[in-house]
């Protein structure tokens, strides 16, 4: 069954809010922690603080998308994971004018970034928030 368009705007919503709180987030990391830690360091406690500010805004939002069961909620955190990996990889060729082989490696770990990894985890987080809200 398709969704209804309330919850597809709900869900265009939550990708624009996620968006805008990522990206302040990233702006912060780079003017804030990098100075202070450096750059690898920052790009690890990041990590963490991504999943907490994401994990923190599907807290107040997923329960307002009013979907049912784990495997929704799992296929709602698969599209926020896409639609932030497609944001960031056009942000960073588009806004900041990298390559796009430079834009493509912020999702390598082994040059020390670790975005795939807040991505893997942006897909558990409304399923998570679910269980926790009992709403799965």
């Amino acid at each position: 069954m398709l969704p209804s368009t309330d919850t597809l705007i709900r869900v265009v919503s939550l990708c624009v809010v996620l968006a805008g709180a990522e990206t302040l987030h990233g702006i912060a990391r780079t003017v804030l922690v990098v100075p202070r830690l450096g750059k690898e360091p920052a790009l690890r406690l990041s990590i963490v603080s991504g999943t907490l500010l994401a994990f923190g805004i599907c807290w107040l939002l997923v329960p307002g998308i009013g979907l049912q069961g784990w495997g929704e909620h799992v296929g709602l955190g698969a599209v926020l994971a896409a639609f932030m990996a497609s944001f960031d990889l056009l942000l960073g060729k588009f806004l900041l004018r990298r390559s796009w082989a430079k834009a493509f490696s912020d999702f390598d770990p082994r040059t020390g970034n670790l975005l795939v990894f807040g991505l893997a985890a942006l897909v558990t987080v409304p399923a998570v928030v679910a269980w926790l809200r009992g709403l799965a």
